[in-house]
């Protein structure tokens, strides 16, 4: 993706109305329904038996961006129905995005197709999505207490990026100060450096999937820490380096 898209307003009417915010839900809404349109347009024009042709999913994407394709896609998987036909995975997929409830609205935007060509369609953008090659929570480190992000390589949520910063250099972060470092502590700053590029800025623990497994750390973002671990030591004796014990 080379260009930034709207963002998705992510609550119920009655929440936009009471935080007076009615004019951004009305943009996302349109939008929402802009992009179901497209995606049943697209499902027509590619539709081969129950299959559909390579690449259906390019335009839609180009014009409306992962998140919201997703967010739509989500939505559309909500309102079958009947859920029972669609495949584990595929609802598995949905249940990883969040919709808000939001009474008849949701209809105004799940896309009307049969069961395996929004399946296909579905398939098609996570294929697409997977070339991208970002880190998920299937590279992370898997802990039910949490763990402390103090000297830890984090996962940035592609959530929390522009799409057109989605790439893996901006989301490992070395983690180095905060109260967010902590899994037990009341705060969530986490005071980050960016293994892609050096940029030093705060985040909310939340903004994070979790540490990264050392096994899918790349050599770009080891050398990068490894040049970290020399400058900090290079601070002093009681400088601790980063570190990908857990």
């Amino acid at each position: 993706m080379d260009c930034d898209f709207p963002s998705i307003y992510r609550s119920a009417y009655e929440d936009a109305e009471r935080r007076d915010e009615l004019k951004e839900y009305a943009k996302s809404f349109r939008l929402n329904v802009g992009c179901a349109c497209a995606i049943e347009h697209d499902i027509r024009a590619c539709a081969i038996g129950n299959g559909l042709q390579a690449g259906c999913v390019d335009m839609t994407l180009e014009r409306y961006g992962f998140q919201r394709v997703s967010f739509v896609l989500a939505n559309s998987l909500c309102k079958m129905e009947h859920p029972e036909s669609i495949r584990e995975d595929v609802l598995a997929w949905g249940e990883q995005i969040y919709v808000p409830p939001d009474g008849d609205n949701n209809r105004y935007y799940a896309v009307d197709a049969a069961t395996p060509l929004l399946e296909a369609f579905i398939g098609q953008v996570r294929e697409t999505y997977q070339t991208l090659g970002l880190f998920g929570p299937e590279h992370c480190v898997n802990s039910e207490k949490g763990l402390d992000y103090t000297g830890k390589v984090l996962v940035l949520s592609p959530n929390t990026l522009k799409e057109s910063c989605w790439s893996p250099l901006n989301q490992l972060w070395l983690g180095e100060t905060g109260f967010g470092c902590s899994p037990t502590a009341s705060g969530r700053a986490v005071y980050a450096t960016c293994l892609g590029d050096g940029e030093q800025t705060r985040w909310n623990r939340a903004d994070f999937i979790g540490v990264l497994d050392e096994q899918y750390l790349p050599d770009w973002a080891r050398e990068k820490l490894e040049e970290l671990t020399q400058g900090q030591r290079s601070q002093g004796p009681e400088q601790t380096g980063p570190t990908m014990n857990m």
